[in-house]
């Protein structure tokens, strides 16, 4: 292995245990995926516990075809990260994550919730996709992710989960800890403020 992919795979361990310091997976649940270059991503394994990933726990992938080039078994939904990275070139960080607010409003009803309740949301990401429940890992749930992050900054996946995507591993961490702030502050506030449409304007024009 080349130093410098070394490197990257350190960060990518990394990158895996600060995502479960900031409370947005638990145990196994939740993945990551990173682009290392033009032809291949580094991908958490399949039931990997992110907060102690180590370098054992990880499948490096081609982008292209989706095949598996160190012998591990890559997340179940290596499907969607490998089709977003492919069809995003400014996405290098796909993030699916289940931190517990956000997937509170994931359970119900997404469509009901204002979430420009602080000035991060339509700065950093902007309206979220919402897509419908289909099974983990299956060729639909992998369609309407990949569908919905063609235009999306963050999609809600009914009764699972949430899957955000960024340039790097800061990008992406930001977003989906930002949301899940959001979504703390309408779980808790029984009658929020919400910036105007002036004010996003004002934001997303600066």
């Amino acid at each position: 292995m080349k130093k410098e992919q070394q490197i990257q795979i350190q960060a990518f361990v990394e990158a895996c245990h600060k995502i479960a310091a900031y409370g947005l997976v638990r145990c196994s649940s939740g993945n990551l995926s990173c682009r290392l270059d033009e032809e291949l991503a580094v991908l958490s394994a399949t039931g990997a516990w992110l907060a102690d990933t180590s370098e054992e726990q990880i499948a490096l992938c081609s982008v292209e075809n989706g095949e598996c080039v160190n012998g591990k078994t890559p997340t179940i939904e290596n499907v969607f990260h490998l089709q977003i990275l492919k069809q995003r070139p400014d996405v290098n960080v796909v993030l699916h994550f289940q931190s517990p607010a956000a997937t509170a409003i994931a359970c119900g009803n997404p469509d009901d919730y204002n979430f420009n309740i602080i000035l991060e949301i339509p700065h950093y990401i902007r309206q979220p996709a919402v897509v419908e429940y289909a099974p983990p890992g299956s060729a639909e749930l992998a369609k309407a992710v990949t569908g919905a992050l063609n235009e999306h900054e963050l999609v809600i996946l009914r009764s699972h989960g949430l899957v955000t995507v960024g340039k790097d591993y800061r990008d992406a961490i930001q977003k989906a800890s930002f949301f899940e702030l959001a979504c703390q502050i309408l779980l808790m506030q029984k009658k929020p403020t919400f910036l105007t449409q002036k004010d996003i304007d004002n934001l997303t024009t600066a």
